[in-house]
């Protein structure tokens, strides 16, 4: 891979990891109410997770989806209502007790690794990087450094967002606020949804 194409593709990686998106909200979200601590295995399921799901739409999953624009679709709007669902839960979870803690628990390694599949922002992600920075000489080679790429700079890149709703927990003891935080965070997640289910 060329350095030009190189230093771009790590470019495009940071900046769509550390922006707002689903993941990044739910994380936020997550170190607000569960701590960052009990938010590493979320962390690192959407990091291995849409690690591999880059290497897989590498390897013949973005061409599929181009043949069949239907089952895209599915995909796209399935995924855009199970956030929808993930939505409400966060605008319902309680207020931080005490010591922090909150009702309810943050997601595990597989359920944060599955949920790349159904996050419309993580396919268009994928796919945009597999057909701008592989080659079609050399193609798993390509592959391979892209989802390494990934896999190298998403994973401190969401755990900022983690960090962050971890600092805000001390502010966030009081049930108002943290009603008027769960609430926000949750339309937030679903005006996220808006540039991709109605391009």
């Amino acid at each position: 891979m060329a350095v030009e194409l190189f230093t771009a593709l790590l470019l495009f990686t940071f900046v769509s990891s550390i922006t707002p998106g689903p993941n990044n909200l739910m994380l936020l979200s997550s170190g607000v109410n569960f701590g960052f601590r009990r938010t590493i295995p979320h962390m690192l399921g959407i990091g291995v997770g849409f690690t591999v799901m880059v290497a897989i739409v590498g390897l013949g999953l973005g061409a599929l989806l181009e043949r069949a624009p239907a089952f895209y679709t599915a995909l796209k709007y399935g995924g855009g209502a199970y956030m929808i669902y993930l939505a409400v839960k966060l605008a319902m979870a309680g207020p931080l007790g005490p010591k922090g803690e909150t009702v309810g628990k943050p997601l595990n390694f597989l359920e944060a690794a599955a949920f790349q599949w159904v996050n419309p922002k993580g396919w268009v992600m994928a796919v945009t990087a597999i057909a701008t920075y592989t080659s079609a000489q050399n193609h798993l080679q390509s592959v391979g450094i892209v989802a390494a790429v990934f896999g190298v700079i998403n994973l401190p890149c969401v755990s900022v967002w983690a960090l962050f709703g971890s600092a805000m927990s001390e502010t966030l003891r009081d049930p108002r606020r943290a009603r008027i935080f769960n609430y926000v965070m949750a339309a937030l997640l679903v005006a996220s949804l808006a540039p991709i289910l109605f391009e």
